[in-house]
C-alpha cells in the first residue's frame, strides 16, 4: 500500500464548523499534505468569500466537500474513525497522540476507509459524537492554553498522516478488514434494544452503560463476521426472552 493510496482513503470530517475562514484553511492544510476528501456535518456555508479566500489554491477541494445531515451519515462507509478531542474525562479515556493514532491506523486499515473527526470551534465534539468513533486522539499542548485553531489541529494530523505514509505501510493482505461504522451502529442499536428488553439497561438512561459497552467493543476491533456473531447472540437472547414471557405461571 503506497502513501498516496492511503491518503486517498482518509476523510477529514468537520462537525458543525462555525467559521467559513476556518473551513477554507482546513482545505488548504489538507491539500498541502496530499489529502482530498473533506466531509462537513452541517455547519457554515462554504461558498462564503472568507472560505474561498483562505482556501487559496485549495478551492477545488473546498468545492468538492460533501455535506451530511449527521455524523452517523458521514461515517457510514468508514471502518476506522478517530475522534479528536482536547478535553479529557469519564468518556474521554484511552486517547492517543497524533503519531500513535496514525501508526495504529496504518497497521489496521487494510483496504478500508478511515476518518479523522473534528468538532466545533467553541466546544468540540459531544460525548455522543465521541461514542460514534472507534478511537480518540488528542494533541499534547500547553496546560496554560491548550486550545488550537481548527485548521491548526487538522494540519497536525494531516502532517502525521503524510509522514507515516512516507515511512511505508503494512501490506493490506496481512490486515483484517474491520467492520464499518454502519455495521457497528446496527450492532449497538440491536444490543441496546435487547439489553433494555431484558432489564439490563436503565430505561431512563441507557446511554450511560452503552458508552462503556461501545468502548469495550471498539477496543475489540470486530470484523464483519464477528459483528454478525454478536448480532446472532442478541437475536437468540431476544428469542429466549420472548419464550420466557410466554410461559404460563405455575
Amino acid at each position: 500500500m503506497n502513501g498516496s493510496n492511503l491518503r486517498d482513503r482518509i476523510s477529514i470530517i468537520l462537525v458543525e464548523p462555525q467559521s467559513p475562514g476556518n473551513v477554507g484553511m482546513v482545505s488548504r492544510a489538507m491539500k498541502n499534505m496530499g489529502l482530498n476528501n473533506l466531509r462537513l456535518v452541517r455547519g457554515c456555508r462554504t461558498d462564503h468569500s472568507d472560505a474561498r479566500r483562505m482556501a487559496v489554491a485549495a478551492r477545488d477541494l473546498l468545492d468538492a466537500a460533501v455535506r451530511y445531515d449527521s455524523l452517523e451519515q458521514a461515517l457510514g462507509d468508514v471502518e476506522i474513525s478517530i475522534a479528536t478531542t482536547r478535553r479529557l474525562g469519564k468518556y474521554r479515556q484511552e486517547t492517543m497522540k497524533p503519531d500513535e493514532a496514525v501508526s495504529r491506523l496504518r497497521s489496521r486499515i487494510g483496504n478500508g476507509r478511515a476518518a479523522f473527526v473534528f468538532g466545533r470551534e467553541d466546544n468540540g465534539l459531544s460525548t455522543h459524537e465521541l461514542s460514534l468513533c472507534r478511537w480518540q486522539a488528542t494533541i499534547p499542548a500547553s496546560d496554560e492554553y491548550g486550545s488550537l485553531n481548527l485548521a491548526q489541529a487538522v494540519l497536525v494530523f494531516c502532517y502525521e498522516l503524510t509522514r507515516g505514509a512516507r515511512e511505508g505501510a503494512v501490506a493490506a493482505a496481512k490486515v483484517r478488514e474491520l467492520s464499518d461504522t454502519q455495521e457497528m451502529e446496527a450492532l449497538f442499536n440491536h444490543m441496546e434494544q435487547t439489553l433494555l428488553g431484558i432489564g439490563f439497561l436503565d430505561p431512563a438512561n441507557p446511554a450511560h452503560l452503552m458508552r462503556t459497552l461501545r468502548r469495550i467493543l471498539s477496543r475489540a476491533e470486530l470484523d464483519s463476521r464477528e459483528v454478525a456473531v454478536m448480532r446472532g447472540m442478541m437475536s437468540q437472547i431476544d428469542w429466549a426472552a420472548e419464550m420466557s414471557g410466554r410461559k404460563e405461571p405455575t
